[in-house]
């Protein structure tokens, strides 16, 4: 353990501790050779190879000679611990002014960037990629010249500890670019975005993302690239937009951001000369810093109401969807069905995009089980990194959606399917749980090609995540699990599971209440049942009425597919005028099974779509009595089907 009073190399006096971090600890040191103050990291890499990756970056950072960049002079190896010697810069860091809740007013914040903006512009062109870009790693003298320190030495210093709380995720989650999270290599794209971030940071008092409990909770949002509008910046709204892209290809340049920047910046003559021309003279001088304010006469910081940043792409197929849904919507001719809005590639619906609406509920809940939207709980975008992923907004019971991922062929080799449940959540048991904000998660050990996850939510409903492997090759169905949870629970973070956009059209089953369709007269008369229990499920779309045994009952379940076709073991029916199937003994021995078609329409992916009715009758009687009940029930229930 260093003190103060040794020395490093028999040159470097330490003198006193003033930065520490995971990255280990910063001291302030006397070179006793040049007669000069620096600071001075002590690192501890893990082994021979993380000894090799920071002595690279020193190397990298210290051929970077520019007035916005901390320089390195010097790197000392001493087995177990290894030092980087640096240019000491007096005063604070931004972050120190984040953690204080002292924001930044625009012009500030934009002084700021524009330095650290040429100083990527210099690295980039000398090939280096920062990789680290946050409040933290910006050093801002007591004359407000910012500088940008930690040059590739905070990721050489990464180990798998501490990596392990953002699921393997390189990085500080607050500032994560979009496609980091998603697991692929920092590039100058992802520095650029990361000053962003960081600027944003600086005069709204939080990351982009928002505010969370939990890192995996930025990291998700950084995958969905989910940015809120920022409140305070004013001026600086435009840049920051552009900075902010979730798209790295629609991020300027670092040079391109310094003149997005100089345009909020105002200009400061104490700082003109400061830097000579950039190579080829690409990039004008950068005469600007920050003025600083001391922090007791700025406005107290306020945090501001959550509200979403429509982003160019979102706009354009946002436009795109509007013009379809005039043509095929509910006010058209009813071939399409936009009651949910369920969002895909920021389609209508979808968390964090424009056409989301507003969450009234506190986090963690529910809320009203015919309004909400379980599309909004999935993301293909969060696991892309698994293979190519297709979210299906329409299949199986209308408190279900799904993302389908596809191999090489084409063909689906794994589904993630969530559902929500109307039963409280039942703590104890030998299922492992954790807390995660308001919600519980609970962990169901593998069975076969599938694994179960389940959230119990802070109003006492459920959310079942159920992973299925369906090819070869495919990812583990849990891991596929635990991020599909990972993203729920970002979501969930953030406020109330987002409402269904839109009204459901008038012929929908989403409008449908499937106990109002069979009352206990009916049931007794028809099925023998006389009725003692009635098991509403979630939103009312299905059913279930038994006789207190168990023994015999009745279930109605409102369904979709792709098409409606029959089986095999399934009879072709036409019951109350409408195409039907049976199936004796399908649910269960001593069982039948009706499904009858409701009706044909395309969905807002321009898919086709059918919505069914299930019946089900189960009891100890001929399986020929048990269909004909069901399809007497099943004739009783058309009558009651919303009338398209």
């Amino acid at each position: 353990m260093a003190e103060a009073g040794d020395k490093v190399a028999d040159r470097y006096l330490l003198q006193e501790p003033i930065g520490r971090g995971g990255m280990g600890v910063v001291w302030l040191a006397h070179d006793e050779l040049l007669d000069r103050q620096v600071a001075v990291k002590c690192a501890r890499p893990d082994d021979d190879r993380a000894v090799a990756r920071l002595t690279n970056e020193a190397r990298n950072a210290a051929r970077l000679h520019h007035p916005h960049i901390v320089s390195v002079f010097d790197f000392v190896d001493e087995g177990e611990i290894c030092w980087i010697v640096m240019e000491y810069v007096s005063g604070g860091s931004l972050a120190d002014m984040v953690r204080g809740r002292v924001a930044l007013t625009p012009e500030e914040a934009a002084a700021v960037g524009c330095q650290i903006a040429a100083a990527l512009a210099k690295s980039h062109a000398e090939g280096v990629v920062h990789g680290d870009v946050t409040p933290e790693n910006v050093l801002i003298t007591e004359d407000g010249v910012a500088k940008l320190t930690d040059f590739g030495i905070s990721r050489a210093l990464w180990t798998q500890a501490t990596m392990t709380q953002t699921g393997g995720v390189r990085g500080k989650p607050p500032y994560l670019p979009p496609e980091v999270a998603r697991g692929e290599a920092a590039d100058r794209k992802s520095d650029v975005f990361a000053l962003g971030a960081t600027l944003y940071a600086a005069v709204e008092g939080r990351s982009p993302y928002g505010e969370a409990s939990h890192p995996m909770a930025y990291v998700a949002r950084a995958i969905e690239g989910y940015i809120e509008t920022p409140h305070r910046a004013g001026p600086l709204v435009d840049a920051l937009t552009k900075l902010l892209a979730p798209e790295p290809k629609r991020r300027p340049a670092a040079d391109q951001a310094v003149r997005l920047l100089r345009r909020v910046a105002p200009a400061s003559p104490r700082i003109e000369g400061l830097e000579g021309p950039h190579d080829g003279d690409t990039l004008d001088r950068t005469p600007f810093t920050m003025r600083l304010v001391p922090p007791s006469v700025r406005g107290a910081w306020r945090r501001p109401s959550r509200r979403v940043v429509i982003t160019a792409t979102a706009l354009g197929t946002a436009a795109v969807l509007v013009a379809w849904a005039t043509l095929f919507g509910p006010w058209g001719d009813g071939r399409s069905d936009e009651s949910r809005g369920s969002g895909k590639d920021g389609g209508p619906g979808a968390s964090g995009t424009a056409d989301s609406p507003a969450r009234t509920g506190p986090a963690g809940t529910i809320g009203d089980a015919r309004t909400a939207d379980p599309c909004t709980l999935l993301s293909p975008a969060s696991l892309s990194r698994f293979g190519e992923t297709v979210l299906d907004p329409d299949y199986g019971e209308i408190d279900r959606c799904d993302v389908l991922l596809r191999g090489e062929s084409g063909s689906d080799i794994a589904d993630v399917q969530l559902n929500f449940g109307t039963d409280p959540p039942e703590p104890g048991g030998d299922v492992p749980t954790r807390r995660v904000g308001n919600v519980t998660v609970g962990a169901y050990q593998r069975d076969g090609d599938e694994c179960r996850r389940n959230i119990g939510s802070a109003d006492r409903k459920q959310i079942w995540i159920i992973t299925e492997r369906l090819g070869t090759p495919a990812p583990d169905p849990c891991q596929l699990g635990d991020a599909a949870t990972d993203y729920v629970v970002s979501v969930l973070d953030r406020g109330q599971v987002p409402r269904r956009s839109g009204q459901p059209v008038a012929g929908s089953l989403l409008r449908g209440h499937a106990c109002r369709l069979l009352d206990g007269d009916e049931l007794e008369r028809v099925a023998g049942v006389r009725v003692a229990e009635r098991d509403p499920g979630f939103g009312d779309w299905q059913c279930e009425w038994t006789d207190g045994s168990g023994d015999a009952g009745v279930k109605v379940v409102f369904n979709r597919d792709n098409q409606f076709t029959t089986d095999d073991g399934e009879r072709a029916a036409v019951i109350a005028g409408r195409r039907s199937t049976v199936a004796p003994n399908e649910w269960q021995d001593d069982s039948c099974l009706v499904r009858m078609l409701h009706r044909s329409y395309r969905n807002y992916l321009g898919d086709d779509t059918v919505e069914f009715l299930s019946l089900n009758v189960y009891g100890p009687r001929s399986t020929e009595k048990l269909c004909e009940t069901a399809k007497a029930l099943a004739a009783t229930a058309a009558k009651k089907l919303p009338a398209s």
